[in-house]
């Protein structure tokens, strides 16, 4: 204990008394709970409930349990320091806390508890002094001196909790409870943060009944016949209560919120929803729809076999109007080379003139080709000679040497065979073999 300094008492129980310390080397606050009883034993100690439980509870919302020191057979418990507990936070405040305040602190403390009851362990004692916080932001269960194992084997001690948060079962000194008296103890915290009073503050046991049956009603014997056969061994007597509807008890509380709560305070302890079933209660789906989305259609399968195809019919649509046939349009081509492209519908004189023309060219051709080339322009004179005009004989030397045929009908009378001229290579050993071989691309480059 020399490595923390006591700074001042934070409270008195009976088990123990806690004090707010500090740690010498790094400052760190923590709380620390001196045990009143001696231990001369560190297996003693060790087998205590609260200190097997924290060994094996690690979460968010359970307070974290640092070291044990034992010192002159005094037994000292080192917890991670939270300001104040829920009681003071009730007590404090000068108005209620707004509902989504109040959610987020019960889902805090259901998530404490689902955790608990999941590895084995309920509390037995939950009420707002146990509940730490550092603010409505932060909740955390502690206290856990009455914890017990959930497989341990009953009777239990039937003095266990505050009265104010007992469960009717306990009140009625049944030795074969469970988790479900934290979830009745929870319903109790869930409408006093509603209303920021205690729901049923009885005196006694016998008054505690009395304040249960007031406002929850007289339990049906079919519905509970175990809690009719604890009243009859004890000689006790339900009184006969029509209750009131919770939402005159706690009109703060929204719908969902009271149907949370009607389900927590249920007499018969197998109807009240687990900690993990209360989670999933429509209180805590904010921002969530309730209905559940339908899934998205999935992408059939491939197989092998080809399922039918339903082809549906369209009714023809209407074709659009075809334009009326246009005249045929005038060759331009004829003004570039000075003559006219003979087409079919111009009539038998123009394609009679077209075969004079060829005669021309037949014979500019012969006389070219001893003077080593073709010109155009020296056609121009032959054929304008011979009635045809300049613009004529270029139109005519042009079909005849480039082959050229427009209109919609072609004359092979205009078509002529080009000599093809056999190019020997010079470097036929180089290739393999010395066959003649025609060099395409020398012939249409001469």
């Amino acid at each position: 204990m020399n490595r923390y300094v006591v700074l001042q008492q934070l409270g008195d129980g009976t088990y123990g008394s806690v004090v707010l310390a500090q740690r010498r080397d790094t400052g760190e606050k923590v709380a620390i709970k001196r045990m009143k009883r001696k231990y001369y034993s560190w297996d003693e100690a060790m087998n205590l409930r609260e200190v097997k439980s924290l060994k094996k509870l690690n979460h968010a919302n359970i307070v974290k349990l640092r070291e044990v020191i034992r010192e002159n057979d005094t037994l000292y418990f080192v917890f991670e320091y939270m300001r104040a507990n829920l009681y003071q936070l009730i007590r404090d405040t000068e108005r209620p806390f707004p509902e989504p305040v109040l959610r987020n602190i019960v889902y805090q403390v259901l998530q404490g508890l689902a955790h608990m009851h999941r590895h084995g362990f309920f509390h037995r004692d939950l009420k707002p002094e146990n509940l730490l916080c550092a603010g409505p932001e932060l909740v955390k269960i502690a206290d856990l001196g009455l914890a017990r194992e959930v497989r341990s084997r009953p009777p239990y001690t039937d003095y266990v909790s505050t009265r104010w948060y007992r469960a009717p079962e306990v009140l009625l000194h049944d030795t074969r409870y469970g988790a479900p008296i934290d979830l009745w103890a929870l319903g109790c915290i869930v409408a006093e943060l509603y209303t920021c009073r205690p729901l049923f503050p009885g005196n006694s046991e016998l008054d505690q009944l009395y304040k249960i049956c007031a406002v929850m009603g007289t339990p049906h014997r079919d519905s509970w016949p175990e809690g009719y056969a604890l009243a009859d061994a004890l000689r006790f007597r339900f009184p006969q209560c029509a209750g009131v509807p919770l939402a005159r008890v706690v009109p703060t509380a929204g719908p969902p919120a009271l149907a949370l709560l009607g389900a927590l305070l249920r007499y018969p302890p197998r109807e009240r929803p687990t900690a993990p079933q209360a989670l999933r209660y429509p209180y805590f789906a904010v921002g969530v729809g309730l209905i559940a989305p339908q899934p998205p259609p999935s992408r059939p399968r491939r197989s092998g076999a080809r399922e039918p195809v339903e082809i549906i019919s369209q009714p023809p649509q209407p074709q659009p109007a075809l334009p009326a046939p246009q005249q045929p349009l005038r060759d331009h081509f004829a003004d570039i080379l000075g003559g006219e492209v003979i087409h079919e519908n111009e009539g038998e004189e123009r394609l009679a003139s077209a075969r004079a023309l060829r005669r021309v060219s037949n014979a500019y051709r012969s006389g070219a080709e001893g003077r080593g080339g073709r010109s155009v322009l020296a056609l121009g004179g032959a054929v304008g000679g011979g009635g045809g005009g300049g613009g004529g004989g270029a139109a005519a030397a042009y079909l005849g040497a480039a082959r050229y045929v427009a209109g919609s009908r072609i004359d092979t009378s205009l078509f002529h065979p080009l000599p093809l001229r056999a190019h020997h290579e010079a470097a036929t050993a180089a290739v393999g073999s010395g066959a003649t071989r025609v060099d395409w691309a020398a012939k249409y480059l001469r």
